[in-house]
């Protein structure tokens, strides 16, 4: 430790920290703009000179090391003036129109300038211009001319995100910030370059012009998009929401949210909420009261339980709902007799699986990790945050492993053995195999005979070099046929490697769902046809179910479809009878158990649209339509005591019931890779229209190809093909994924598209159209 005396107050930092390291660590506000916590120190705006004891000129404190004794004045004349010049610098070229920029009122060139600024400027000259840059939907360029160069948008792209796509060009005062040669930010973090940018030069699209600062209300919000939880605030005005913004919370997200967390929002807005009950009569869709539709549904149910037995009656339900709804839902289906309960709505294989999947360890643990081998995951989509994570755990020594398919780019140096699906289960006995000789252990019963490879070997050894251990399995690894076999022999390195076993389980309440017991028979069980009623909440048959085609059918066969939806869809309004509109997360107390089972409440942000309810009060009127016991709930609290109960944290559990596998046959031709795309993932993430503009969004609708096979069939980008999966063919245009495994063709889930195909899984052919 080193002491230094700072405005007369003795503090002690770390050797190697900086005079605004120990500014802060006082609570010393020292201006800056190019300085950021989490980036690296550029030193380039200069703004955050001080006066250090025995130095010729004011320093940078940014950049300034720690000396022991050293004495510090930040606001000494000689430091405000050092300050006040920097500030009339910056001042120079600034187009000064705070009146029309979408950041006053939250900006910091705004701020300081009051304190640092002149009355008047001394510089008549021109001012030069910087035209504005389209880089697509999600970020707006348009007054790039208010920058001044702080490079915080480039550094992180570089050091967070882990691709630079911003840079500076050109020199001096001709200096801009832009993109590489007309290229877009695709970047799926790349919103937080909006938080990041101290001035108006980089605002949000969607935002643009929509309202002022200083009229929003402001409510602390969690992300239900993915099973991180990452904190948010939701801004809203005229109850409408109208912006999402990163909340700080180092041991979940740290500052940072990504696109989907950020823009999401639109969805909440869009024309298809559902305002009144709707049933179904003749074909046709009528309004009615709640009273009329909720009357309805317990007579279907009553009905159906007396003719057909509890066990035709069934529930799916999507992990983006609230720990009090799914708590409410399964007690209506296991008070009627049923165990036809789910949320795990793409894991077909529940043999053996484990009771309460979560992350296994803190968040903030994956950041001190030394050695990671992921399975089965498309990491960098479906878990923005965690891969960020480990990008920055990989540059101070991290070694990552992956099995998988290839074909994304994790922007994560890794030892990857890139395989067909039908190939990872013996990828991973490989892994067993070379732990199991190193430890001279018996690999599980039925684990498959294989050929240890040298890749194979070089993940082995990175797992039993570490110290800090973790094997994870991803959303395709637990949407995989043979899940139950990956789980089981995953479990066995982690036990002979000392590494602690986790899920990266998906959907926002994933965790939630199985604590709560909203968990049973298994999605192929309630779609298996033998269902005469299905209770649907926040589901869209076409996109959120695992073989499209399988759900049409099954849901045909039922007597009658209820859907919980605060949306309507093309699909929902095809199979169901009857929609209960539903409040979404912002318009509802809602409690979501995130990967590491924290479990955080938040506040509905606006009141709710129409005549929808939330769902937890819906589900606790038809309880007790239903005659069942222990529906008289006052208050939302009441329920989440009852559902999590007290230390529900001991019921997370990764272990499988199973310790042995029994493997399938490796597959010789072509094969499906599902991954759900990163803005297909649930009904409010589909309805948000600039999301939907993104690459991202488009590569969904896309077929993946590997060199190979676009070689083979002649292609060029964008070209249509066939794709036939069974009786089922859908033309897709085609995109070239070079390191895509061979034998592999991603389509993916959860898109219009692939709602003409079967599982996720399987073979297929591909044909040029």
């Amino acid at each position: 430790m080193v002491e230094i005396e700072l405005d007369g107050k003795t503090v002690e930092v770390p050797q190697g920290s900086m005079v605004m390291h120990a500014a802060n660590k006082l609570g010393t506000y020292v201006p800056h703009f190019c300085y950021h916590k989490k980036l690296s120190i550029a030193a380039n705006c200069r703004m955050c000179l001080v006066e250090v004891e025995k130095a010729p000129k004011p320093l940078p404190a940014c950049a300034t090391p720690v000396t022991q004794g050293m004495k510090v004045f930040t606001h000494s004349a000689k430091a405000v003036e050092a300050q006040r010049s920097v500030m009339e610098f910056l001042l120079i070229n600034h187009p000064l129109d705070c009146p029309i920029c979408d950041q006053g009122g939250e900006c910091q060139l705004q701020d300081l300038a009051v304190g640092y600024g002149k009355s008047n400027s001394r510089y008549e000259e021109e001012k030069r211009v910087v035209f504005h840059k389209n880089v697509g939907p999600l970020i707006s360029m348009q007054e790039m001319s208010r920058c001044i160069h702080c490079t915080r948008c480039v550094r992180f792209g570089q050091e967070v995100a882990g691709v630079m796509e911003l840079g500076m060009i050109n020199r001096g005062e001709h200096s801009e910030i832009t993109t590489f040669v007309g290229q877009t930010v695709d970047s799926e973090l790349s919103g937080n370059m909006i938080d990041l940018c101290p001035v108006g030069a980089l605002t949000s699209k969607p935002f643009r012009y929509e309202a002022r600062t200083w009229e929003l209300g402001r409510k602390r919000s969690v992300s239900p998009h993915d099973s991180l939880g990452a904190n948010t605030t939701v801004q809203t005005k005229n109850n409408k929401v109208m912006r999402v913004v990163a909340l700080e919370n180092e041991a979940i997200n740290e500052c940072w949210i990504s696109d989907r967390d950020r823009f999401a929002y639109e969805g909440l807005n869009s024309a298809d909420r559902v305002k009144t009950p709707m049933v179904k009569q003749g074909g046709q869709w009528l309004e009615t009261d709640w009273q009329s539709a909720l009357d309805y549904v317990a007579h279907s149910l009553k009905t159906i339980s007396s003719e057909s037995g509890a066990q035709s009656i069934g529930a799916l339900a999507h992990p983006i709902s609230s720990t009090e709804e799914l708590h409410l839902l399964q007690k209506i289906i296991r008070g009627l007799g049923s165990n036809q309960v789910e949320t795990r709505l793409r894991q077909a294989n529940i043999a053996g699986a484990a009771s309460a999947a979560w992350l296994g360890m803190p968040v903030a643990k994956l950041s001190e990790l030394d050695r990671a081998l992921i399975i089965g995951s498309f990491l960098r989509k479906d878990q923005p945050i965690v891969a960020a994570r480990l990008r920055t755990a990989a540059k101070r020594g991290l070694q990552v492993s992956r099995i998988d398919a290839g074909g994304d780019d994790w922007l994560i140096p890794a030892a990857n053995i890139a395989a067909a699906p039908s190939s990872w289960l013996n990828a991973l006995a490989e892994v067993a195999q070379a732990v199991a000789k190193a430890k001279s252990a018996s690999v599980p019963a039925g684990t498959p005979s294989v050929t240890i490879s040298a890749a194979a070997q070089k993940i082995a050894d990175s797992l039993l070099s570490g110290a800090t251990t973790a094997v994870l399995l991803g959303s395709a690894a637990v949407a995989h046929p043979q899940s139950s076999d990956l789980h089981v022999l995953a479990q066995f390195i982690a036990n002979q490697t000392g590494a602690t076993l986790g899920f990266l389980p998906e959907g926002g309440n994933a965790v939630g769902a199985s604590l709560v017991n909203a968990n049973g028979a298994g999605v192929d069980s309630v779609l298996s046809g033998e269902r005469r009623a299905v209770l649907l909440m926040n589901i869209e048959p076409d996109t959120d179910l695992p073989n499209p085609q399988q759900a049409r059918a099954a849901l045909a066969k039922a007597n009658t479809v209820i859907a919980l939806s605060p949306f309507k869809s093309a699909d929902l309004l095809e199979v169901a009878d009857v929609i209960l509109p539903i409040t979404p997360f912002t318009e509802t107390v809602s409690t979501f158990v995130n990967a590491e089972g924290r479990a955080q409440t938040v506040q509905p942000s606006v009141k709710p649209l129409g005549d929808s309810r939330p769902a937890w009060k819906v589900l606790r009127v038809l309880g007790g339509l239903l005659d069942l016991d222990g529906f008289l709930y006052n208050l939302p609290e009441e329920v989440l005591g009852e559902a999590l109960g007290d230390n529900y944290c001991t019921r997370l559990n990764n272990q499988s019931s199973s310790n042995s596998i029994s493997a399938g046959a490796q597959s010789s031709g072509l094969e499906r890779l599902a991954d759900v795309n990163i803005y297909a993932g649930d009904l409010i993430v589909r309805r948000a229209s600039a999301l939907q503009l993104t690459k991202d969004a488009k590569r969904g609708n896309q077929v993946g190809l590997g060199q190979k096979l676009f070689a083979e069939l002649g292609l060029k980008e964008g070209d249509a093909v066939r794709v036939t999966q069974g009786s089922s063919s859908v033309d897709m245009p085609a995109t070239l994924e070079a390191n895509l495994a061979a034998n592999t063709v991603r389509v993916s889930a959860g898109t219009a598209a692939s709602s003409k195909l079967g599982s996720m899984f399987g073979p297929v052919t591909v044909t040029k159209a």
